[in-house]
This record gives structure tokens, sequence and C-alpha cells, in this order.
């Protein structure tokens, strides 16, 4: 099973989707406010000690690292992809 991790964590060029968001109510909304929810698919443009910029939807987002740690991701799977390529080159 993957483990979660918090968006601190990541390199730059991470991409994965939102697994979960830690937070209240306020703190959810104002994420779906700027795009960020459960299963969003986000890429880590930037990582700093103080915060995250994130691309999501094609919009760049900047959270502070209070927020980023808030915020849970999951790799994407580029297994599949990869296998459809193949195949696809195959035929």
């Amino acid at each position: 099973m993957l483990q979660d991790i918090n968006l601190n964590q990541p390199e730059t060029g991470f991409q994965g989707f939102i697994s979960r968001i830690d937070g209240d109510k306020t703190l959810k909304k104002k994420l779906m406010s700027l795009g960020l929810r459960k299963g969003q698919e986000v890429s880590i443009l930037h990582q700093r000690h103080n915060g995250v910029v994130v691309l999501s939807n094609g919009s760049r987002v900047a959270l502070g690292a209070n927020i980023a740690d808030k915020v849970f991701l999951q790799a994407l799977d580029t297994n599949d992809s990869s296998d459809q390529n193949t195949s696809l080159s195959d035929s």
C-alpha cells in the first residue's frame, strides 16, 4: 500500500494526487477555492523551506509550510501509461 506524504516532503517535479486534507472546514473550503481538493492531480513546481508552489489544472498555487503540512499526496502510477505506449507501438 502506498504511503501518504505531505506537500512539504516531495522534491520539485513530483507528480501525484491529493489523497487527503487534514484540517478544519475553513481550510478545506479555502483549498477548494484554489482548485485543490481530494483526488486532484498536482505537480510540485518549487519546494522551499517555507512553502511550496504546485501546478493544478494549469494554475500555479503557492502554499505556506503550515498549510502544506496538512495536504497529503500519493504518487501517480506511471506504469499504466508506459504499458499503453508499448502496446500501441507494437501494433
